[in-house]
């Protein structure tokens, strides 16, 4: 009996050390419709965790997933022992779209590969979708294509995507676009892309021109279409879309999707929030805007990119009423590394670090 204990303590602990862990439970929205359970336990599930959106020199996930697959798997690791339980990946739509109409193979079966790695170190995925971050990557016949053909080839990226990922635990949800906007206004825009921030283009405009359509209708239909997409494949897994802050219906700069008139077609919604020094109270006040649709919210991006870390905990703190789950930024350097570097880049990413691990003793359950 002692040498049957010895082996099995022996293989736990060799599965244990090589990043291995149980089955993920499937999450499902609470009855409560504030926050999240796990399935089969019902325990309570809290999303706590990072965007990983590129690594340390800025390069996206497709640009080193071939050659460097040990990096993602260190980065992943660590994560997962900084007391991350989800990783937000953001899928760009070149690496896994040949063409209007056909998915790239090689792009899906190393996203089957993440996956396999998300179940062995036990932290759940948010798959955001769609991305045209880095310009020069983009095709020009996607560029080119009208409104109907450009929503039709976004539903077949979604279509291979949750086809390959439906029957995996470790999804958390499938987020259909970073930061969507309807462009407004009378003029018909030149480009599908907003502005340029430090070489990237995180918003994305789903129409160019609304020809009469009210802003809110094209993007209910938009998000509507693809959820219509996921849904062939998988009906299981959770759908949301990141909203940026201006999404609510207030005067001045708004983006169209305003979280009322799109939430029916969502499970859970996603803000993304940077407070900013001296004014929780102001991020405070539209996290409520965002609460107010009643169903479950995630801060999938915080960061203290406008205000400290300290500032930054209060505000975790002061959210919990109306958050159920909060998602900051890794970029694969560990704490170790940047205590040993000199830049307020890697100060500022250390105080993060730390504050990350203190505060997630308190906002897990036990």
């Amino acid at each position: 009996m002692r040498m049957l204990q010895t082996l099995t303590f022996f293989i736990c602990s060799t599965l244990a050390s090589r990043g291995l862990a149980a089955e993920l439970e499937w999450v499902r929205v609470a009855d409560d419709q504030h926050g999240f359970t796990l399935e089969k336990s019902g325990r309570a599930f809290v999303p706590w965790g990072f965007n990983y959106d590129h690594d340390r020199n800025g390069r996206l996930i497709e640009d080193y997933w071939d050659k460097q697959w040990a990096t993602i798997e260190e980065d992943f690791r660590e994560m997962k022992r900084l007391g991350a339980n989800i990783v937000r990946i953001h899928l760009q739509f070149a690496r896994f779209m040949r063409s209007a109409e056909e998915p790239n193979p090689h792009a899906l079966i190393q996203l089957a590969r993440l996956v396999k790695l998300a179940e062995a170190t036990g932290l759940y995925l948010d798959l955001t979708g769609l991305g045209c971050y880095h310009k020069q990557d983009v095709p020009r016949w996607y560029d080119r294509l009208a409104e109907p053909q450009r929503w039709d080839s976004q539903s077949r990226f979604w279509e291979a995507v949750s086809a390959r990922c439906a029957e995996s635990s470790a999804i958390f949800c499938y987020d259909l676009m970073n930061e969507p906007v309807v462009a407004g206004g009378s003029r018909k825009r030149d480009d599908w892309l907003g502005p340029d921030l430090a070489g990237n283009h995180f918003v994305q405009f789903i129409a160019r021109e609304t020809k009469g359509r009210p802003r809110d209708v094209i993007a209910r239909q938009w998000t509507r279409r693809l959820v219509t997409a996921v849904r062939k494949h998988d009906r299981r897994h959770l759908i949301t879309v990141g909203l940026v802050p201006w999404s609510l219906d207030r005067p001045g700069l708004t983006s169209g999707f305003v979280p009322e008139k799109v939430s029916g077609e969502l499970d859970l919604i996603a803000v993304h929030l940077y407070p900013e020094k001296g004014k929780l109270r102001q991020a405070i006040e539209t996290l409520k805007g965002f609460a107010a649709v009643g169903k479950p919210v995630v801060i999938e991006e915080t960061f203290p990119l406008k205000c400290d870390a300290t500032e930054l905990a209060r505000f975790i703190d002061e959210s919990k009423k109306y958050a159920a789950g909060w998602i900051g930024f890794y970029w694969g350097k560990t704490p170790e590394e940047c205590r040993k570097s000199k830049t307020i880049r890697d100060a500022m990413v250390l105080s993060w670090l730390e504050s990350f691990q203190r505060k997630g003793k308190d906002i897990l359950p036990e």
